[in-house]
């Protein structure tokens, strides 16, 4: 038996119970690890408020970084000891899990435990929207929401190190420090000011290229608005909401922009893919380029916490729950 924070049903923070559970020993291609460190994101408020349907009772949570302690058979470049790091796998809110070995990544020397956990999911994210999804180089200009938040601040020091202005919007005065700090060129205080003039009037009117938004309902529609002809929409997200139905001619009416809704799990679909993107990642991370700063903790048993601070948005960077 272990233990593991679990949903029974849907609902707000109050639905997560502390559980014991059973882990099975690992099967064919598969491992058992013992989490060390525990990734916390949007997503799971997601999934535990049923706005993203998953079977139920779950164990929640999504990242995660450990030692292995046991391989199943056919299991190859993984043994007992090995530190492991991994993203996209429903059940990482446990003491100890039975995943699949091949979306384990090893971590390397130089990262720790904490950093590998609180990035996976947030890094790997941001590695697909900027080198993949739009490649960033040296020059562009390009808008982040959220860029306090823990996906916002790797964007933002990325994007940074490419060559890339960064625009950035944020809540509140403390947050546009911290995202000042981290690579952003322009902080646009959302609360104080329309984001669409100002970032009308830094671009003198012509518009950004690419926008990434992670917030969803409340900036979707003026985030198109930023867009010059031919922009691209980059819709990852959605804090405040899901983006209401629309009529897809207003895409044509605001100069003919492109719009794609991604996911990091069909950036990372094959083991390659996979290793790819993490190795691209953690070369940055160790270059000193990107910081990953784990600014708040919390014990596993305490997640319905954690939940509530998230979504107040009081956190930054990231966080992760400590096993």
């Amino acid at each position: 038996m272990t233990k593991a924070i679990r949903i029974h049903r849907t609902g707000g923070p109050e639905v997560l119970a502390w559980d014991d559970v059973t882990v099975d020993h690992p099967g064919p291609g598969q491992a058992l690890i013992r989490h060390t460190a525990i990734g916390l994101n949007y997503l799971d408020t997601y999934q535990r408020s049923g706005l993203y349907p998953i079977p139920l009772p779950t164990i929640l949570g999504s990242e995660g970084a450990g030692v292995v302690e046991a391989v199943g058979e056919g299991v190859t470049g993984l043994k007992p000891g090995d530190r492991v790091a991994y993203h996209s796998a429903l059940g990482s809110y446990a003491e100890r899990r039975t995943i699949p070995a091949w979306l384990l990544v090893p971590i390397p020397a130089g990262i720790t435990d904490e950093q590998a956990a609180s990035m996976m999911l947030k890094g790997c994210t941001v590695q697909y929207l900027i080198r993949r999804i739009f490649p960033v180089k040296k020059g562009d200009m390009i808008l982040f929401h959220a860029a306090a938040g823990g996906v916002g601040l790797i964007a933002s020091q990325w994007a940074k190190h490419l060559g890339a202005t960064v625009i950035g919007t944020v809540g509140s005065a403390a947050k546009a420090a911290l995202a000042k700090a981290h690579g952003c060129d322009h902080v646009i205080n959302y609360r104080d000011e329309d984001f669409v003039a100002r970032v009308r009037a830094i671009t003198g009117e012509a518009g950004l290229p690419v926008v990434f938004d992670s917030v969803g309902k409340d900036t979707f529609m003026k985030s198109l608005d930023c867009l010059r002809p031919r922009g691209l929409m980059v819709s990852f997200g959605q804090s405040s909401g899901a983006v209401e139905p629309f009529n897809i001619g207003i895409l044509s009416g605001k100069g003919s922009l492109f719009l794609t809704r991604p996911t990091l799990g069909h950036y990372t679909s094959t083991r390659q893919e996979l290793l790819d993107t993490a190795s691209d990642l953690f070369a940055v991370v160790k270059s000193g380029a990107v910081k990953i700063e784990v600014n708040q903790r919390y014990p596993l048993r305490e997640a319905a916490q954690a939940h509530r601070d998230l979504q107040a948005r009081s956190t930054t960077g990231s966080t992760v729950l400590t096993v």
